[in-house]
């Protein structure tokens, strides 16, 4: 039996996505019905965070242990790493030690070196490139809310980074349709848009937003961009989500943002606690969806 990966959304196909979903769901009947469901006892997840996370590491940490397996977490201090051990042998040692890996690091191409080198399932927990454990919340809180996604309008407003990469890779596994506003020189990589026929670049925030079923947006400056948060305030700022922006889409379109939000930024002071907002539920789904994709990895047969 060879080991699957979860490094973009295009590891599973979009039957194996949907299953993800309907499983996230069945794991956190579970849990609000308070039954414990513990099938990896004596199993061992590392967690590689080179980079600060909060929802991501309490997510896979707390995920495990109800899972009935234990989290071991590894900062930017705790490995060889930075003390020149390579990526590869890395990988080869925890692959003796751990059952599955999950890392956030800036270098997709590092991720994608240690899952090669790894005989062992490796989770994307997020770098520069994408971030697609956030997707699998994201699109369970949607159809929670409001039914399959497929054939939605979902707009996205703001940087064509990482969030951005992974809707356009969402909107081609799921089927909806994507709109994307960003400023000049900001798009998101054009081989990647150019990948689906579900995605497309618009020229305003408003065009974007426009009669959709759920409105996305991100921080404008992330991981990676330190030292560029004055600049990008003012290149962004008139791309914020507000309540006026809100207007233009369904009455009942649903806003979702990955966190953590800078109220005052790319969302005004009041939209994450709007009715409208699904924040906090996609941020409470993290939890099951990671959970469901930990259980995939580690009885799916390839």
């Amino acid at each position: 039996m060879s080991k699957r990966d979860f490094l973009t959304l295009l590891d599973c196909t979009p039957e194996e996505l949907k299953h993800l979903i309907q499983r996230s769901a069945a794991l956190k009947t579970l849990h609000t019905n308070g039954e414990v469901y513990q099938p990896f006892p004596g199993r061992t997840a590392a967690m590689i965070l080179q980079l600060s996370s909060t929802r991501t590491r309490v997510a896979f940490e707390a995920g495990m242990n109800q899972l009935g397996g234990h989290a071991i977490f590894l900062g930017t201090s705790d490995t060889q790493l930075g003390r020149g051990e390579s990526t590869q042998d890395m990988a080869r040692v925890l692959s003796e030690m751990v059952d599955i890996v999950m890392i956030r690091t800036l270098d997709q191409d590092d991720l994608e070196d240690f899952a090669k080198a790894a005989s062992i399932p490796v989770i994307n927990a997020m770098t520069s490139r994408y971030h697609p454990c956030q997707l699998l919340a994201d699109v369970q809180t949607f159809v929670e809310l409001r039914g399959p996604i497929e054939g939605k309008k979902v707009a996205f407003v703001g940087d064509g980074y990482n969030m951005c990469a992974s809707y356009i890779n969402a909107a081609r596994q799921w089927g909806f349709n994507l709109r994307i506003a960003a400023p000049p020189g900001y798009e998101p990589d054009a081989q990647l848009l150019a990948s689906t026929n579900h995605a497309a670049l618009v020229e305003t925030p408003r065009e974007a937003v426009e009669n959709a079923d759920l409105v996305v947006t991100d921080v404008w400056s992330s991981i990676g961009h330190e030292g560029q948060e004055e600049q990008r305030r003012a290149t962004f700022a008139s791309y914020q989500v507000n309540e006026d922006l809100l207007a233009y889409a369904k009455t009942d379109t649903l806003f979702t943002h990955c966190l953590p939000a800078h109220r005052g930024e790319e969302v005004n002071a009041t939209v994450l606690d709007d009715p409208r907002s699904a924040t906090w539920i996609a941020a409470s789904n993290r939890l099951h969806s990671q959970k469901a994709l930990v259980e995939f990895l580690l009885t799916c047969e390839t």
